[in-house]
């Protein structure tokens, strides 16, 4: 229930720098469209994160998700991510998110430190090695 109402805060938030962005999108340079672009995936991202991780944690622990079972437009990782696929999903959103914090602070390059900038760096640079390692891990323990 946290993450429907997280869905429901984070949506809230998307609707919410739509709304804000349009009108002003004409006065706006490149920078500045990049930057509110930006915005709005990383929002995209962080829902679709939160969907995910929602319903394959219904489906893993209280219940299979039936409805619509051959439908066209039904995800393909419904109802067959367990714990290491959901892993590697976490993982793989984490490093994009954490790229897109990236890209917006190389645009913004000005007003943000190297010290921040580096940690960033690092931070992103791990996420992205232990998505690595996990997916080495799940390619090991399929072989078996």
């Amino acid at each position: 229930m946290g993450l429907i109402v997280v869905l429901a805060i984070i949506l809230y938030k998307f609707i919410y720098a739509v709304i804000l962005f349009i009108p002003s999108s004409v006065e706006m340079d490149f920078h500045e469209v990049t930057m509110n672009v930006l915005n709005l995936l990383d929002l995209s991202l962080l829902a679709n994160l939160v969907l995910i991780v929602t319903f394959s944690g219904y489906e893993n622990f209280i219940s299979k998700i039936d409805i619509a079972n051959k439908h066209i437009d039904r995800p393909s990782w419904m109802g067959t991510l367990d714990f290491s696929g959901l892993k590697l999903k976490i993982i793989g959103s984490v490093v994009v998110i954490s790229l897109i914090e990236l890209l917006r602070d190389f645009l913004d390059v000005a007003s943000v430190s190297e010290t921040v900038i580096f940690w960033r760096i690092m931070l992103h640079l791990t996420f992205l090695f232990s998505g690595l390692i996990f997916a080495v891990m799940e390619h090991i323990a399929d072989k078996d």
